[in-house]
């Protein structure tokens, strides 16, 4: 069955990060993207809840299942598809689902501080009132390089701050963006990133309805 599903980003480069995991794992699924870069810019300056009508009037249109990419606006987007009738999902609930089955001590890497408060909340509802202490860390000089196109830079760079963790079970990735890290690392702990079980939970909620 072709599935169909509209991934909302904020940044352009997780369309080929999208499409490359599509052709390798989900071939035959159709993916639509929608790159909404004024949404993360917002979210960063006055919170995630000041792009909640933004969001709203970016999704009403859709008229399907919804995967955002943005670990910043997600919460506020997955929130607003009851209301439209739309199934939304983030990006890292499956990342974060798995991460609490790893164990109670989880290190959240991320490149901008505005992603660890979302990912921290998602992280305690995915534990269902478990104990679980959630470390959050801003990796130095990350963002900078993601926006000056130093791709290379900047993975090297998250890879080097999850290899220095240290007494934890677990350590996430929390930005999508951030995926390609998870291979450059040495540490011994499981690194787990968001696009590929997201996209495949995405998939799968299309498919089921």
């Amino acid at each position: 069955m072709v599935s169909g599903l509209t991934l909302l980003h904020t940044s352009p480069v997780h369309v080929p990060v999208f499409d490359a995991l599509r052709d390798e794992r989900h071939p035959g699924a159709v993916l639509r993207h929608l790159v909404v870069p004024e949404l993360l810019d917002r979210a960063r300056e006055l919170g995630p809840a000041a792009v909640a009508g933004q969001v709203r009037e970016v999704l009403e249109g859709v008229g399907g299942p919804v995967l955002v990419t943005c670990s910043t606006v997600g919460a506020v987007a997955e929130s607003l598809g009851p209301g439209l009738g739309v199934p939304v999902l983030r990006v890292d609930r499956p990342m974060a689902a798995e991460a609490v089955r790893r164990g109670p001590r989880i290190v959240v890497l991320a490149a901008l501080a505005s992603t660890l408060g979302p990912t921290g909340e998602l992280l305690a509802e995915e534990a269902g009132g478990l104990p679980v202490t959630v470390r959050g860390r801003v990796v130095a000089g990350a963002w900078e390089r993601f926006e000056a196109g130093d791709t290379e830079g900047y993975l090297e760079a998250v890879a080097r701050a999850a290899d220095a963790v240290e007494e934890a079970d677990v350590i996430v990735l929390a930005q999508a963006s951030m995926a390609g890290a998870a291979r450059l690392t040495r540490t011994g702990l499981p690194v787990l990133s968001s696009p590929a079980p997201g996209l495949a939970a995405a998939l799968l909620r299309g498919r089921t309805g």
